[in-house]
């Protein structure tokens, strides 16, 4: 059933994600900060903009968010032009965003008080999942919302799922960012060492990744890093961002992560080089300078 929809942050991820909903054949109305990346939006897909996230949530049933940080999202909610200055009782508001699980309860919070539902919903798969429509979602919050929401969120998605309460859909996105950055280190030292052992490492892939070592970064990122080339995805400033996020939740609930914590100086040194824009699979430039 056709529902009006608010999607607020139409960067990479959030462009075709709108895209998606709007083609469920929902009304979607978009707000964009850079004002041109919403003409081009509506220009490619059925929807309408607004020019103040409070202008797009207003009369919505569903608002979704995709922004970059913490205090993106706090800007578009809490903000004098934000959406709760206009959203309304029995709204559902779905965040896409990797943010921290603190944000994440303060929004619900606010929502419980203000008869609004909320879901923190950060995804994986980047730019290709979100172009694809075939994103994971992991979802906390209420069942009663995410039953109403679930079916708007999977125009986007190949897998979702609720994983408890407020706050546990960023703490599972935490979870994969460890996993990520421990698995592309991984490959990238592996990679290296059969390079420099003098081996062709495409046949070498082509063997290893129907055995017991294959992931996602090997099938997906093993050519690009014996390429030298890092276009493909996720950045390394935001991979930062969400370490970051990682580290401090790690540090509240008494969790080591020590492998991580080198990892993310890793990808510091990635800055240094002036990787800041390079996909996460970078890493394996600091040893082919």
């Amino acid at each position: 059933m056709s529902c009006n929809v608010a999607f607020i942050g139409l960067g990479v991820m959030g462009y075709p994600m709108a895209g998606y909903i709007s083609k469920a054949g929902h009304n979607v109305t978009v707000f964009n900060r850079t004002q041109s990346k919403a003409d081009k939006w509506i220009k490619e897909f059925k929807g309408n903009k607004a020019d103040t996230p409070a202008k797009a949530a207003a009369g919505a049933d569903f608002i979704f968010t995709c922004v970059g940080n913490d205090n993106d999202l706090r800007e578009v909610t809490f903000g004098e032009k934000g959406i709760f200055k206009t959203i309304k009782k029995g709204a559902v508001y779905i965040d896409n965003t990797t943010a921290s699980a603190t944000i994440a309860r303060e929004i619900y919070t606010y929502a419980k008080k203000n008869s609004f539902g909320f879901l923190d919903a950060p995804v994986s798969g980047g730019q290709a999942g979100a172009e694809n429509g075939a994103l994971t979602v992991m979802i906390g919050g209420d069942q009663e919302d995410f039953d109403k929401a679930k079916d708007k969120i999977d125009c986007y998605s190949k897998k979702m799922k609720l994983l408890g309460k407020s706050g546990s859909g960023q703490l599972a996105k935490m979870v994969n960012q460890i996993c990520i950055g421990g698995l592309v280190q991984a490959l990238s030292e592996a990679i290296n060492f059969g390079m420099n052992a003098g081996l062709k490492m495409e046949d070498v892939i082509e063997v290893i990744s129907k055995g017991a070592a294959q992931s996602w970064q090997m099938e997906n990122r093993y050519k690009t890093m014996i390429d030298d080339k890092f276009e493909f995805g996720f950045a390394v400033d935001w991979m930062r961002k969400d370490l970051k996020i990682a580290l401090e939740e790690a540090k509240k609930n008494n969790s080591p992560l020590p492998i991580t914590e080198v990892i993310d100086k890793y990808y510091a040194e990635v800055q240094d080089m002036g990787g800041n824009r390079w996909d996460t699979s970078s890493l394996i430039r600091r040893f082919r300078k």
